[in-house]
């Protein structure tokens, strides 16, 4: 069954996740400083000899570290599981068990069974399935409604993998259109689930203004965060998600305006319509003063003079 959403996302790891190679914890701290939250990768950027390893040091890291491994906040650290296909999500799971792990992220989720079988193991942890093969956006309004579901998350070379194509954008770094079909499809259904969707990554490191128009139309399209491959993505995806002066001072305008009207505890899904400024609002206009507030304040720290 559907959940209804809160107003506003609780979705507190973004705007701008990083994945980190779980091998490498040498980067894991400079990571958590860069960005809003680590992904700690278990799955494609760690090598079959290196997965034991790079286990040992995502536990390490979230218990509290040691000389060798930088530790991590468990509250802003996800954790990405291997997909069950590869014969190495047990292992995970076991190496996971009775950690601090509050954040995962299932790779190639397809079925309700896989959430099932993590959510079984990890019992205190929130799942963010990664949809990346067609089955997987069939499943998705499923997938969504998981009881230890907290976000959708979508992906793109495996879909396209999938799909059985050659790439997912075109030569001036655009999606394809049945790739942005599949991450309107995840982000649809995301939203009738009543969970937040986080926007997948882009490899094109050094294509900065192509990373900016991506992350702010997954900004203004509903999207709460976006994962980033290289510390040089991070600033690009903050910039992005922070409103400009002018939407801050439209939306602090108008929520003033909603309490002088509806009262200090009004709730904006309640909301009838009320005049402000000249025109006549009402509460989806409401809910995106909300918004661009959360918005604010998830990205204000890093603004110049704050």
């Amino acid at each position: 069954m559907p959940r209804p959403d809160a107003p506003v996302s609780s979705f507190t790891l973004g705007p701008a996740l990083l994945f980190c190679p779980g091998s490498r914890p040498d980067r894991f701290g400079k990571a958590a400083e860069r960005a809003d939250a680590v992904i700690v990768d278990l799955e494609d950027a760690v090598t079959t000899a290196e997965k034991p390893a790079a286990r040992a040091a995502a536990v390490t890291a979230i218990t509290g570290g040691d000389d060798d491994v930088p530790a991590l906040d468990p509250a802003v650290t996800v954790v990405r599981l291997n997909g069950v296909s590869f014969g190495e999500l047990d292992a995970d799971l076991t190496a996971l068990e009775g950690s601090p792990v509050r954040h995962v992220v299932v790779a190639k989720a397809d079925d309700l069974g896989v959430l099932d079988h993590v959510a079984a193991a990890l019992p205190e942890a929130r799942l963010i399935p990664q949809i990346e093969s067609p089955i997987g956006v069939l499943n998705a309004p499923a997938l969504a409604s998981h009881p230890a579901v907290e976000a959708l998350f979508w992906g793109t070379e495996d879909m396209t993998a999938g799909l059985g194509g050659t790439t997912a954008r075109t030569a001036d770094g655009a999606y394809r259109s049945v790739i942005r079909h599949i991450r309107h499809s995840v982000l649809i259904a995301a939203g009738a689930a009543g969970v937040p969707a986080l926007d997948a990554i882009n490899t094109g490191i050094r294509d900065l203004p192509r990373l900016a128009a991506e992350a702010e139309d997954a900004c203004a399209s509903g999207f709460v965060a976006k994962a980033c491959v290289h510390p040089h993505q991070v600033e690009t995806v903050r910039r992005a998600y922070t409103p400009d002066a002018g939407e801050v001072e439209w939306a602090k305008a108008l929520l003033v305006a909603l309490r002088q009207e509806a009262g200090a505890d009004a709730d904006p899904l309640t909301v009838g319509a009320f005049s402000f400024r000249g025109q006549m609002v009402d509460a989806p206009v409401a809910l995106q003063a909300q918004r661009i507030m959360a918005r604010y304040d998830a990205t204000r720290v890093h603004q110049p003079g704050e």
